[in-house]
């Protein structure tokens, strides 16, 4: 029997790549241009998908990309990733880029089949980036269980997310919505009874946080992935 267990299973066995681009004044068009070639990777096996937009605060380009596993992940890196850079021909339009890529350790189920869906209906990227104090891993990980899993579950709009470990003390925690109105209901009135169950500071002592606006050209469909 196919239960909720074994789908979180297979979830948990993802691994996620998170992009972070500083995009020279004038050059946002040259590089979502190159952005969209990367829709030429959406046969590799393994891909669940990749989306991303721009930070609202400024030239600044945020991607999370989805593999069904750290194998199919480093696989594509060695065999095919610097063929489609070099195509994508990105290269000249950023001044930083920064890549960060970890298992995914817990995944947070909402409205969607499964992640690939989720990226494909999605418009709006929550990305929580968690540095935390040391020791405390074990218990962020216990709260995103307890108390972040459930609430968002409950979320009207919150379509899938995932706890992704970047390091043995960064976290990144990003979520799916449907609408900016979904997530913006959800910080309204759902955000602050959370935060004081959670008691984040008591884990986290740096939290950078970005929503991002989904660029329906962006999007790389890859393999429906675990559901």
């Amino acid at each position: 029997m196919d239960g909720p267990t074994a789908r979180r299973s297979r979830m948990d066995r993802m691994w996620s790549k998170w992009i972070d681009c500083r995009v020279r004044a004038g050059a946002r068009e040259a590089f979502a241009a190159g952005q969209r070639r990367w829709s030429a990777v959406s046969d590799q096996p393994g891909l669940v998908g990749q989306g991303g937009g721009w930070a609202p605060d400024g030239d600044r380009a945020l991607l999370l990309a989805l593999w069904t596993d750290e194998p199919a992940y480093t696989r594509f890196m060695r065999e095919r990733h610097d063929l489609v850079a070099d195509e994508a021909a990105q290269q000249g339009s950023w001044t930083d880029l920064r890549i960060a890529a970890g298992p995914v350790v817990r995944a947070m189920p909402g409205a969607a089949a499964s992640p690939a869906d989720a990226l494909a209906r999605a418009t709006v990227l929550r990305a929580a980036d968690c540095r935390l104090r040391p020791g405390r891993a074990a218990h962020f990980l216990d709260v995103q269980d307890r108390v972040w899993t459930p609430g968002m579950a409950a979320a009207e709009g919150m379509l899938a997310g995932a706890v992704t470990r970047l390091a043995a003390d960064r976290f990144l925690v990003t979520t799916l919505w449907s609408t900016a109105t979904a997530h913006r209901a959800y910080a309204t009135h759902r955000l602050p009874a959370l935060l004081a169950r959670a008691d984040v500071p008591t884990d986290v002592h740096a939290l950078t946080g970005h929503l991002v606006p989904l660029e329906p050209a962006w999007l790389v469909r890859g393999e429906p992935g675990p559901s």
